[in-house]
């Protein structure tokens, strides 16, 4: 084989490779510079389909990939935080705001495109020499914009190469048959996992004159269908609301996908001379990006009266899980934020104060049956600890995950909710020990006299009270409380010595039972452990290991 043509086809080869980099690369840092931002920006959709529409546009426009915003609703309904309805406007949003990448790649027929390419270098010099997290992620974004010129760059001077110019020009041109066009674009971009990846690489290939206008408008059409392989791939292992919501978008890029098939093959020719006004350079690059511009700007809005008809129809083939019931308890994490580790951090903390709160209800729950047997939430102890215990597990798995692509800033954090969790999870088996030696003394026909009442509820005020500090401690991170939380733990300390001495003393007296002793003592001991795991939690903020130093 000719000399020229094998360094063409490497030329090609690395092209493709350098895109796909800088694409990559320029996705990864705007989400880093904006992460913390986009949660608070999801939350404003609220129910209304053209807010929605519009924040999916600005969100995928800034952070440069349909799919990461497609993950990240699908991670905000599988954690209930979101609607269907909501997350589907958002995706469809994000379908219009993934098209600029093709017209950035375009910019590559202008006559200033050579001196695009220095982004790279700036981006470089900014990764390396500057220690500030925010001038590093610009950077990244700037390196990957670099990448993504250079790429295209190389992949057009490939085709500079008469003889491979020619076999791919006549490969395109023997299959010149629109499904077919079409169906190469479904596979390739389900198999890159992106059509802005395949948009780029069939605007280069348009401006090297290997594909015509027409052509290329068949198979960008076919990477818009196939870019939903990525996004049902996502909701696998998610809730049922997750997998709703992947279905759901196939059928939006399917109809609109499979209508603008139709369209462009009745009126390709008229289509080709319109879009042709667009062209700069007499290159055909602008032209096919306000192809896909145009399409999705076009077609995404005329889908929003159908989205309650789809989600309905959804709702009756997709079916409910038989575990649903305790999945469900999980409200605020899901695998598909760890694409957006800063939103991901935000969350997990929030699902540790939904498992701190449910932690809280079973003590009360249970401290109320073991004082007075009462059997009126038997049922709900038994259930809330089988939610803390699903809990524990779900949010370790997820800190897991999480440790592995938090920031070094954010690992110290991830590092501190393992031990808050397992606080947690401890408190809920005290409650839980609580229903059960309720049980056992009921069997036995034992109950507190009034005064070991009276004593368990005065550390049962303070307790609660320390629940109720705790949590605001955490959530606003006060250190301010802590020494008032400090004392009340002193407190019970205090209190457990004073209330052994005044069982033994009651004994004595033969005012109370010696067979309530062991109860008593290990009724006292675990309340007090309650208040050493409240203060652990609490001292969370200041210490990783939430040791009260």
């Amino acid at each position: 084989m000719d000399t020229e043509v094998i360094k063409s086809i490497v030329y090609l080869l690395v092209g493709v490779s350098v895109l796909l980099v800088g694409m990559k690369m320029m996705s990864g840092g705007l989400k880093k510079t904006v992460g913390k931002g986009l949660r608070n920006f999801f939350k404003k959709t609220e129910n209304n389909a053209i807010v929605g529409v519009g924040i999916g546009t600005a969100v995928t426009t800034i952070i440069q990939s349909s799919d990461a915003t497609a993950a990240l609703v699908i991670g905000f309904i599988n954690a209930g935080a979101m609607t269907l309805y909501q997350g589907l406007t958002i995706i469809l949003g994000g379908y219009i705001g993934t098209t600029i990448t093709g017209v950035l790649a375009s910019f590559s027929s202008l006559p200033i495109s050579i001196y695009l390419l220095i982004f790279s270098f700036i981006g470089m010099v900014m990764m390396m020499f500057f220690k500030n997290d925010k001038v590093k992620n610009i950077g990244e974004i700037l390196c990957g914009l670099g990448f993504l010129f250079f790429g295209l760059a190389t992949m057009k001077s490939s085709f500079d190469n008469e003889t491979i110019r020619n076999a791919i020009s006549s490969l395109f041109a023997n299959i010149n048959f629109p499904v077919l066009l079409f169906l190469i674009g479904v596979l390739v971009a389900a198999l890159v996992q992106s059509s802005s990846a395949v948009t780029g690489i069939v605007i280069a290939m348009v401006g090297g004159g290997t594909l015509t206008l027409g052509e290329a408008m068949f198979i960008v059409l076919g990477a818009m269908l196939g870019t939903v392989a990525n996004t049902l791939l996502t909701s696998m292992n998610g809730t049922i609301d997750g997998k709703r919501t992947a279905y759901s978008a196939l059928i939006i890029k399917a109809s609109t996908s499979i209508v603008g098939l139709i369209i462009v093959i009745i009126f390709e020719q008229y289509l080709v001379s319109f879009f042709q006004i667009f062209q700069i350079n007499g290159s055909n690059e602008f032209p096919l990006a306000m192809f896909t511009v145009l399409f999705n700007l076009i077609f995404m809005p005329l889908m929003i009266p159908f989205l309650k008809p789809i989600i309905k129809l959804m709702n009756k083939i997709v079916k409910e899980k038989e575990n649903a019931e305790i999945e469900s308890v999980v409200h605020f994490i899901d695998d598909n934020l760890l694409k957006s580790p800063d939103i991901a951090i935000m969350q997990v903390r929030k699902e540790i104060v939904n498992m701190y709160d449910i932690a809280f209800l079973n003590y009360q729950y249970a401290i109320k049956k073991i004082v007075n047997y009462s059997t009126e939430h038997s049922k709900d102890i038994i259930k809330l600890e089988d939610q803390t215990d699903y809990l524990n597990k779900r949010i370790t798995d997820f800190l897991i995950k999480l440790a592995n692509v938090a920031s070094s800033k954010d690992e110290t954090k991830v590092g501190t909710y393992f031990h808050v969790i397992n606080d947690i999870e401890r408190i809920g088996d005290h409650a839980y020990n609580f229903h059960e030696s309720s049980e056992n003394m009921n069997s036995e026909d034992l109950s507190f006299s009034p005064a070991a009442k009276e004593e368990i509820l005065e550390l049962d005020k303070i307790i609660q009270d320390m629940f109720i500090r705790t949590r605001e401690i955490f959530i606003n991170k006060d250190t301010s409380k802590l020494k008032e939380l400090h004392a009340e733990e002193e407190k019970t300390d205090e209190l457990k010595t004073q209330f052994y001495s005044s069982h033994y003393e009651r004994v004595i007296k033969d005012e109370c039972s010696q067979k309530m002793t062991p109860y008593i003592s290990s009724l006292i001991v675990e309340l007090e452990r309650i208040a050493d795991h409240l203060v652990n939690i609490a001292y969370s903020i200041v210490n990783p290991t939430g040791e009260d130093e």
